[in-house]
């Protein structure tokens, strides 16, 4: 696991570098705030609250980071729905007073090449809306799992900056995500550099961790393949891993940001996949499985005894009970 060091702080945002600094190559963080961590340990923020919160902690990672961009080349680029949970046009206007960068929009879903595959492919692309400044600095922000969204969003995104004869200077990217983010920047930022003469840094920023993503064989009793983003394996910012003490649903949620379309813009079926799953997690307590065997599962490491005695199947109704809730009309 490669070691993290402290970069940039200002605030409650603290940025760790992955890695030593590399001049010339792909710069890699795991950043943290209280927003973000929130966003990982607490399902029932949803909704606006949740986009609000992950809005509000970009703003503070940008502060932090300090990008040497003038707003006339910054262009934040939304890959639909993902990209819109971050905010970063509002959130690049909060940090640095900005409000005539650019904005723009391109849809790429990825689905499955069958019900059982671990392959994906590209569909519901047809919507593009995208234009840029002579020189550009591109931000960007979306969930990565099996990268295939990204992957397709940025190579179209550079043939349109080819089209439109316009110079990429940087690209800035915000993830929950796991290690296909940086597979993918490296082949980006490659194509920048031979492309434009004065392209200048790729920047990939994970949210609280570069987390894993279950495989057909990883050893968890729950897995979403190619959809989860998990704990188990994963480089974490210290912070993040301290916080996981703060509930014993914390460590052990099956994923730590679920689905972030859903989670953000269709609640119904956020929150019946949440449930779903602590509804398994009841199953399990009925059949014997203890919070501690649960723990030593999905984040083996944490130390058990600080928790104190936690019974899986009051916790597993306790959070079934409040994911309900979230559904509740406001009073």
């Amino acid at each position: 696991m490669e070691p993290l060091s402290l970069a940039y702080e200002s605030g409650s945002a603290r940025l760790y570098r992955i890695g030593p600094a590399e001049p010339g190559a792909l710069e890699s963080y795991v950043a943290t705030t209280p927003g973000t961590r929130a966003i990982c340990n607490d399902p029932t923020v949803a909704g606006v609250r949740y986009t609000r919160l992950l809005r509000e902690a970009c703003t503070e990672i940008l502060r932090a980071l300090a990008p040497d961009v003038p707003e006339s080349d910054a262009v934040v680029v939304n890959i639909l729905r993902g990209g819109l949970n971050f905010g970063l046009r509002d959130a690049l206007a909060d940090a640095f007073g900005w409000n005539a960068h650019t904005t723009c929009f391109m849809s790429a879903q990825r689905a499955r090449d069958a019900q059982d595959s671990e392959e994906w492919h590209i569909t519901e692309n047809s919507y593009k809306k995208v234009y840029f400044p002579k020189a550009a600095s591109f931000f960007v922000g979306d969930v990565v799992a099996t990268g295939t969204s990204l992957r397709y969003g940025l190579q179209e995104l550079l043939k349109s900056a080819a089209e439109q004869q316009v110079a990429v200077r940087n690209l800035v990217f915000f993830t929950y995500g796991g290690p296909k983010a940086a597979e993918i920047l490296r082949e980006i930022d490659a194509a920048c550099r031979e492309r434009f003469p004065e392209y200048g840094r790729t920047v990939l920023i994970y949210l609280e961790g570069r987390f894993e993503v279950p495989a057909p064989d990883t050893p968890l009793h729950v897995r979403l393949t190619g959809t989860d983003l998990i704990r188990l394996g994963a480089l974490m910012a210290p912070e993040f891993v301290e916080s996981q003490y703060g509930s014993p649903s914390y460590p052990i949620e099956r994923c730590t940001i679920y689905d972030a379309g859903s989670r953000a813009f269709w609640l119904y079926e956020y929150v019946e996949d949440v449930i779903g799953y602590w509804r398994q997690n009841l199953q399990f307590a009925n059949h014997g499985m203890t919070f501690a065997e649960l723990l030593a599962e999905r984040f083996p490491g944490l130390d058990a005894a600080r928790f104190g005695a936690v019974d899986l199947k009051a916790l597993s109704l306790a959070r079934i009970e409040a994911m309900e809730k979230v559904l509740s009309p406001a009073r």
